[in-house]
């Protein structure tokens, strides 16, 4: 179970970026201290893109959350303009609209529902999910979720986005458009992002940097500049050897 910080707040970077500083992270639990992040230490520039890959169970959603201030490190520092976090399970309620679902952000700050939907149903247009207003999410496929998670997201109005794998769920296809279209979305509304991804060539994909983690506990062992122009391919010579390299720091053979 996640616990929210009890005392210290985080330091709030008004530029816009995100710093974190050798990061400790320990969970207590019945069978001992499980450490998941041990002199954890990452960058990310305003309006800069950096992708976090890492084997499974070695701190990347821990250190998103402690980004979004979810939690707090045992050690070091994290310094972050306020951030927003959106899960891997895209957590949209069944009952609502996909209108009503995207506005939550917006109802969340203050504002009054039809003033959420007004402002929602811009973005939707935008998003290409115009005539889907009044769609209940068993109805919509796995990409019109997902793109209704992310604009819930980036109506939270935080200057930092945390994505903690956001298209693990969708097939091959799928996955592809989504990145194209997050690139996309990214151009026109800058943001700083974090994006935790299993999918090496996805984080070289859409990522500025990539960020290497270990296995747990979690430490950056790599960090590979992404100087690529945008949209990017998979099968382009480039990303193909900025991935083996990526494969190569996480110990998998290519």
């Amino acid at each position: 179970m996640i616990e929210a910080p009890e005392q210290e707040p985080r330091l709030v970077d008004e530029a816009g970026g995100v710093s974190v500083e050798g990061v400790r992270r320990v969970f207590r639990t019945r069978r001992g201290d499980v450490v998941a992040l041990e002199e954890m230490s990452l960058r990310a520039d305003p309006h800069e893109v950096v992708g976090v890959v890492g084997p499974s169970g070695c701190g990347k959603t821990t250190l998103l959350e402690l980004v979004c201030g979810l939690q707090r490190p045992d050690a070091g520092s994290v310094h972050a303009a306020p951030a927003a976090l959106m899960p891997q399970r895209d957590l949209l309620l069944p009952w609502l609209s996909a209108l009503d679902n995207a506005g939550l952000a917006l109802r969340a700050r203050g504002v009054r529902r039809e003033e959420a939907r007004a402002a929602a149903a811009q973005w939707l247009e935008r998003f290409g999910l115009e005539g889907f207003e009044r769609t209940r999410p068993a109805q919509l496929s796995g990409g019109m979720r997902q793109r209704v998670s992310f604009l819930r997201t980036l109506l939270a109005g935080k200057t930092v986005l945390a994505l903690d794998e956001p298209f693990a769920s969708l097939d091959a296809i799928t996955r592809a458009e989504m990145q194209g279209w997050l690139s996309h979305v990214l151009e026109a509304e800058p943001r700083t992002v974090l994006i935790v991804t299993h999918d090496v060539e996805e984080a070289v994909v859409l990522a500025d940097r990539v960020v290497v983690l270990s296995p747990r506990p979690g430490r950056a062992v790599a960090e590979l500049g992404v100087a690529l122009p945008r949209p990017r391919h998979r099968t382009d010579p480039e990303v193909v050897a900025l991935r083996e390299q990526a494969l190569e720091a996480l110990g998998v053979p290519t």
